[in-house]
């Protein structure tokens, strides 16, 4: 993985989705690699019938030495999010995103999974 980046293999806090986080033009995007059986049936009751392909992390680009911001899609809720991804050290990435401006944020500390 490319220092300073956060390109690479990562796996939520709860261990049941991992999505890889590669170049997509000139912004970073992040599709779902594997996704546990309640995750894939968390999202089908959110709309999204297949987990596994599908991009949760569209055109973040830098924004900060170390912090992108971009679009996050939660698919338990089929809603798109602003967000934004910060590398804490080389193996935690935090991931951001808020709903209704800066009114309802959460954030997950998601680790490497390379």
């Amino acid at each position: 993985f490319a220092e300073g980046s956060p390109e690479g293999r990562w796996t939520n806090p709860k261990g049941s989705v991992t999505v890889a986080i590669s170049k997509c033009g000139e912004a970073w995007c992040g599709t779902v690699v594997s996704a546990s059986d309640k995750a894939k049936a968390d999202a089908a009751k959110g709309g999204t019938p297949r987990l596994v392909g599908t991009q949760l992390m569209s055109g973040f680009t830098a924004a900060d030495k170390g912090k992108w911001k971009g679009r996050l899609f939660v698919p338990d809720i089929n809603f798109r999010a602003r967000a934004e991804l910060r590398l804490l050290d080389d193996n935690r990435l935090s991931v951001r995103g808020c709903m209704a401006g800066r009114m309802l944020c959460k954030s997950q500390t998601w680790t490497r999974a390379d």
